[in-house]
């Protein structure tokens, strides 16, 4: 899971993405549309299960997702393979690990925090991609426009999404390689959109299992050049949304790490760059693979290692290494 997601958007965009007349009385356009997708994964209450498939391994979860006023809550359990729980409540996250007996509880927000569900779009993806309707579909038995976001440059994937007719609700989403073959698809295999949220959904869904020993990373929002880094140019359609530094400490890895995180968004996709300590026991020099669509570029820099992960081409990942300095 990955992941969690309108702010900007040049006028002259829009000239040319006018939806046709076939889809009178939906959205006009294709900000419009983008506007109504982000609205509905933030405002929409559901539950159902997600079904991910990525370099031919195929995983469910039971997804819940509560918007009550100014407040919000997003609960992901892993249906498949080793018991996970993510529950985000507001800015609080927890990941429970039942096998372990152990829960994650740490702060965060968006981009960082995880999203229920295929990920939202930004309208300001309108930049480096352009936005065309497909027709209809049905997902999870529901009506669905289908549109394609084709990317207008090589640093990026195009992504084909299933927007629920009736609500506006991102419905599957799937990343196309150059070769117009799938790389990796989220989507619903069932899902009831306007649920009721039982009176106690805030404590029912987020309380801390009793008897799990509870770790509390230590985070902090921070900037990349105070911590001693830069990039020195841009990657084209990509702006820094989140830095922080936090020590990392996980059920595999008891011994805490510090760990600076910056998160990239082109409005569509995030890539994160990992700045931590090199240690003489990290398993291999340097790596450069892909699982679907996720691609992994790790080097090291001197006394650190740098990791950069992201839905890109891993040409895309080497512009964001070949980008990062130190300053130190």
């Amino acid at each position: 899971m990955r992941g969690p997601f309108l702010r900007w958007l040049p006028v002259a965009t829009l000239a040319s993405l006018l939806m046709p007349a076939a889809l009178a009385g939906e959205p006009a356009d294709a900000r419009g549309w983008l506007a109504r997708i982000e609205v509905a994964a933030h405002r929409a209450n559901y539950q159902g299960t997600l079904v991910t498939s990525a370099g031919g391994v195929m995983s469910s979860s039971r997804v819940v997702h509560f918007s009550v006023g100014e407040h919000s809550l997003e609960r992901l359990e892993s249906l498949d393979g080793r018991q996970q729980r993510i529950v985000r409540l507001d800015d609080t996250v927890q990941t429970i690990w039942p096998q372990s007996r152990i829960a994650v509880i740490e702060q965060r927000r968006a981009p960082v925090a995880l999203t229920a569900g295929p990920h939202p779009v930004e309208p300001r993806a309108l930049d480096q991609y352009t936005f065309r309707p497909e027709g209809e579909d049905r997902v999870a038995g529901r009506e669905a426009w289908v549109f394609t976001l084709e990317p207008r440059d090589a640093l990026r994937y195009a992504q084909r999404l299933w927007v629920d007719k009736a609500s506006g609700l991102m419905l599957r989403a799937d990343v196309i390689g150059p070769d117009h073959g799938i790389l990796e698809s989220a989507g619903f295999s069932e899902v009831e959109i306007g649920v009721k949220p039982p009176a106690d959904w805030a404590t029912r869904y987020s309380h801390a299992p009793e008897g799990y020993r509870v770790l509390r990373p230590s985070q902090r929002r921070t900037q990349l050049e105070a911590e001693g880094w830069s990039v020195v140019h841009s990657v084209p359609g990509f702006i820094l949304v989140d830095c922080v530094r936090r020590s990392l400490e996980t059920p595999e890895q008891p011994e805490a790490l510090p760990v600076l995180q910056a998160v990239f968004s082109d409005g569509l996709t995030h890539v994160s760059i990992f700045i931590e300590p090199y240690r003489e026991r990290a398993p291999i020099d340097g790596m450069n693979s892909r699982i679907g669509a996720t691609s992994t570029l790790r080097q090291r820099r001197s006394d650190h290692w740098v990791t950069v992960i992201g839905d890109v081409p891993s040409a895309t990942l080497q512009a964001f290494a070949d980008a990062l300095e130190s300053r130190r």
